[in-house]
């Protein structure tokens, strides 16, 4: 939740899509900012607030898409200690997993 306002800085997205753990007032700020619209549901707890419910559901196919990646234990440990190389691997086992 901390870096989730200095990773979006640089993006501009149309929505952004989260789960409740990112749900704050100064982060859906900075997204209305941006010109983006905030996909994240409420707390329990606090105040209720709408989202495209529709549009959350598709979170999951990001979730899943993780959750085959880190099968690979080199992705998972980051074993690979350079950016390039790392990113490098991450791409054949989105490879990988797009295959199988």
């Amino acid at each position: 939740m901390t870096e989730a306002g200095a990773l979006l800085q640089e993006l501009s997205p149309q929505y952004v899509i989260a789960d409740k753990g990112y749900d704050s007032d100064p982060l859906r700020q900075q997204i209305r900012r941006q010109g983006a619209k905030p996909v994240i549901p409420a707390r329990k707890g606090t105040r209720r607030r709408r989202y495209n419910r529709k549009l959350y559901k598709t979170r999951n196919i990001v979730e899943r898409f993780f959750g085959r990646v880190k099968h690979y234990r080199r992705v998972a440990t980051r074993y690979d200690k350079t950016d390039p190389n790392y990113l490098g691997f991450v791409c054949l086992a989105s490879l990988l997993t797009t295959i199988m």
